[in-house]
């Protein structure tokens, strides 16, 4: 088919559908998207909470939970145990096919409002109550997102990791603090886009280095101090003058560092080992468009999908997933290392094959429209059929989504290659991780139809001024556990601020042992913090800033020759650095020619 150009159903703007994706399309058997991608990628992050975390009672055993939903929803929440246990059955919610309602108008009513939610998605977890979407937690406390860590404080989307804290997008790293999109490393404070570096502190993009500090696009060095190199003792002097557990150090050192990158080098995009991709952070992948974060390896013939761990093929439109193939417009698939296949408009699925519009079932086959089923075959709405009976109502449910939409109160459609309507979330858009990556106010969010929650009242007492911190982490005693400090922002910014934080022991042991000052900002500021130092997940079409002996703003001089010679280099490509960013931008060829 020819590429065609849409009007966005929700945000009113237009985009294309490209050849190769009408092929995809047809190969799921799904009508083209009346969506957007930026609105599909909001449509699928409205549906996941990841960390705002409530107290309560489970509905089942009463014991005190924490949990993603708060008391009062219109659903039971059960903890871990209870939900995996075979106290309650979920076929006992299974109902027979209306096809005077909407589809979507009867998963909400059987199923949503019914089944009993798991409380969080944190499965073998050893003293780690305060963790979600994690497989294999011990030790952990408010760790979002991994699998497989140990000791890891205030991070996000952790792997294979030990003993580290205020961390984003690790893998395989140990005595790591506020380090981004790091792997491989030991011992890095402040550091981001490294890989195998160890004992180094303000680096950016550096492979392979060894004690250095300061210091950007680096290559499988040693004793290095703001990008230059030093003899062991000339690096040994000027670290010793340097005390990260002094916050004032700590703050101009964020500055010197901050300066630094942006008058240094940028490669376009973070793809490694990849052929005809386009994205960010992506590795050992092929044919893969406006996708991001891929880790590990085995990646082929996808797009518009995000945060994916082990392996994807085939697929369109995920986010969240450990490994799997065909799967289209689906989230939070397999957080285990589990294969997952043929999935269209699921979420929380895993281990399973050919599920369709389906929430938390584990272990099963041939389901349409069901919830919390585990180990089961050839169900509609949680209801047992034979496999005759399913493969012939399942085309008639396909049918009837068609030509009976669920239509919303902004008057938008979903049909069937839809996901699941916004309004049906059980979570309310700042409860989400929609809110982290394309912020609205209150009001913008209520005038798209999504809900929207105050906080809640807070019950404690500030007993410590953020300000009234010393600087010196030698100056805390262990009084500062009985603190409830102020967090510097006072609920003032747009970051979900919990005005208020304090010091646990696992924490302040930390601090200690690698000599790092007291935060100001309660966790998640934080977390806000570090978001910002990572690329968007959106892409635009650029030139190559190389000038050809100068980049073309004049501030960095090239110190190689590079193909096209002293005139501008003509390349291209898609890049997740705005037009309007200050950062100077090279294409593959010319950044290869300046950092390797």
């Amino acid at each position: 088919m020819n590429r065609e150009v849409k009007t966005c159903q929700n945000c009113k703007k237009e985009f294309t559908i490209e050849p190769d994706d009408f092929s995809f399309y047809e190969k799921m058997r799904v009508p083209p998207p009346t969506w957007c991608p930026d609105c599909r990628l909001m449509r699928k992050m409205v549906w996941r909470n990841e960390r705002t975390l409530y107290r309560r009672t489970c509905d089942l055993c009463s014991k005190s939970i924490i949990s993603i939903y708060p008391s009062g929803v219109d659903f039971p929440v059960y903890c871990q145990e209870c939900w995996w246990s075979d106290r309650w059955n979920p076929e006992m919610f299974g109902r027979s096919y209306d096809f005077n309602k909407s589809f979507f108008s009867q998963f909400s009513e059987f199923l949503l409002k019914r089944v009993p939610a798991m409380a969080l998605f944190n499965t073998t977890a050893v003293n780690a109550d305060y963790c979600n979407y994690m497989a294999g937690a011990k030790n952990c406390y408010l760790l979002m997102g991994g699998r497989e860590s140990e000791d890891i404080l205030y991070s996000n989307r952790i792997y294979m990791s030990k003993d580290g804290m205020d961390l984003y997008t690790n893998t395989k790293t140990e005595a790591c603090y506020e380090s981004v999109q790091c792997e491989n490393s030991y011992g890095l404070k402040f550091c981001q886009y490294c890989d195998g570096c160890s004992d180094s502190s303000f680096l950016y993009n550096c492979k392979g280095c060894q004690n250095c500090f300061g210091s950007v696009n680096l290559r499988n060095k040693q004793h290095y101090f703001l990008n230059q190199p030093c003899t062991k003792e000339q690096y040994q002097e000027k670290i010793a003058k340097i005390d990260l557990g002094n916050r004032t150090q700590i703050e101009e050192w964020k500055t010197k560092f901050s300066d630094l990158k942006k008058n240094s080098l940028h490669k376009y995009a973070e793809i490694l080992k990849s052929v005809n991709c386009t994205g960010d952070n992506l590795k050992n992948s092929k044919n893969c468009h406006d996708c991001f974060d891929f880790s590990g390896d085995g990646y082929e013939n996808s797009r518009f999908s995000h945060y994916i761990g082990l392996g994807l093929k085939d697929s369109y439109d995920i986010y969240g997933l450990s490994r799997g193939e065909l799967l289209y417009e689906s989230l939070s698939l397999g957080f285990e290392s589990t294969e997952n296949s043929r999935y269209v408009c699921s979420q929380f699925i895993k281990g399973s094959s050919d599920i369709f519009y389906s929430y938390n079932c584990t272990s099963s086959q041939n389901l349409f429209g069901c919830y919390g089923l585990r180990g089961k075959q050839y169900c509609v709405l949680n209801k047992q059929y034979t496999r005759e009976e399913y493969e012939k109502l399942v085309p008639q449910v396909i049918q009837h989504m068609k030509d009976m939409p669920y239509v919303d109160q902004q008057g938008r459609t979903y049909g069937y290659g839809e996901f699941f309507p916004l309004d049906l979330s059980p979570f309310a858009y700042n409860e989400t991780i929609a809110e982290e990556y394309f912020s609205l106010t209150k009001e913008g969010a209520v005038s798209r139809g999504y809900r929207w929650k105050e906080p809640e009242g807070k019950n404690y007492q500030i007993t410590k001024k953020s300000s009234d911190l010393p600087d010196g982490i030698k100056d805390i005693d262990d009084s500062i556990m009985k603190e409830t400090i102020g967090c510097a922002h006072e609920g003032k910014c747009k970051e979900q601020c919990t005005i208020a934080f304090k010091i646990i022991p696992q924490e302040l042991q930390f601090y200690r042992r690698m000599n790092l000052s007291l935060p100001t900002l309660c966790p998640n500021c934080r977390h806000y913090e570090r978001l910002r130092q990572r690329n968007p997940l959106k892409l635009w079409h650029r030139k190559c800033q190389c000038g050809g002996i100068k980049s073309e703003n004049g501030v960095y001089t090239n110190t190689a020759q590079h193909g096209h010679g002293i005139s501008h280099c003509q390349g291209e490509f898609e890049t997740p650095y705005a037009p309007e960013r200050k950062e100077i931008v090279y294409c593959e060829s010319c950044y290869q020619a300046e950092v390797v």
